[in-house]
């Protein structure tokens, strides 16, 4: 059986006094492909922020397998207008991963080269290594960013909305990657998004976030359940 990785036991979630999510419980194991989904304001991106440990539950309890700490997270973010235009090679911004720690460096080691390299080549754009990030598709920068992700990433990746923006083709060469990840190399990913179908042909477990209610379980769980089947009418 995995081992736990993530652990909420009835947390409250919030800012300032304010609380966005209330009693919420969710465990997540080592190899779980997990997509979560939820209308806007339903306290997604508030989770995920818990989950990277960027803010401290407000009641309960959020525990982290001690392979996940000291900043050994994976983490796609959505990307902004600023980032996109950033100026750096495509090396500079892989190699940027490897400061997820916490600590200041002032150079790179000939072994974290070697890693920023091999992930690249794994995500088939070794030849971008020399090019300009801001220069590049917005399917290739997504690619960069889930090379630097991985130059963090120990077990576990996080991605929060990975396909917006990325044409058709590029959003389904991304899913082939991250079923890829998972199923043969194992890595743990929590992927928040509203591309649901294609999203579930790869997932294996779903975290619906409502208002109201939620559901946690596995994909044909979800499909057979009655949120499920309202948000596929939605669709």
């Amino acid at each position: 059986m995995n081992h736990l990785l993530l652990s909420c036991q009835t947390v409250t979630l919030g800012y300032e006094g304010q609380a966005v999510l209330k009693g919420f419980s969710l465990d997540i194991c080592q190899g779980d492909y997990l997509c979560i989904i939820g209308e806007n304001g339903s306290g997604k991106s508030t989770l995920v922020k818990a989950l990277l440990g960027l803010i401290t539950p407000m009641e309960g309890k959020l525990m982290q397998d001690p392979s996940l700490q000291n900043g050994a997270i994976g983490y796609l973010p959505q990307q902004t207008a600023a980032q996109k235009n950033f100026p750096a090679t495509v090396m500079e911004v892989v190699l940027s991963g490897f400061l997820s720690g916490g600590r200041v460096r002032f150079f790179y080691t000939a072994a974290q080269k070697s890693q920023a390299l091999q992930q690249l080549g794994k995500l088939g754009i070794l030849e971008l290594k020399d090019a300009c990030y801001r220069n590049l598709s917005g399917g290739q920068q997504q690619r960069v960013l889930l090379a630097r992700a991985l130059c963090a990433a120990k077990e576990l990746l996080v991605l929060d909305e990975p396909i917006t923006g990325l044409d058709p083709a590029a959003a389904q060469e991304f899913y082939k990657t991250m079923g890829y990840l998972n199923q043969t190399e194992g890595k743990t990913i929590i992927m928040v998004t509203h591309d649901l179908t294609p999203a579930l042909h790869h997932a294996k477990s779903v975290l619906h976030m409502g208002r109201k209610q939620w559901f946690h379980g596995s994909v044909n769980e979800y499909l057979a359940s009655p949120l499920g089947k309202r948000f596929q009418e939605g669709l």
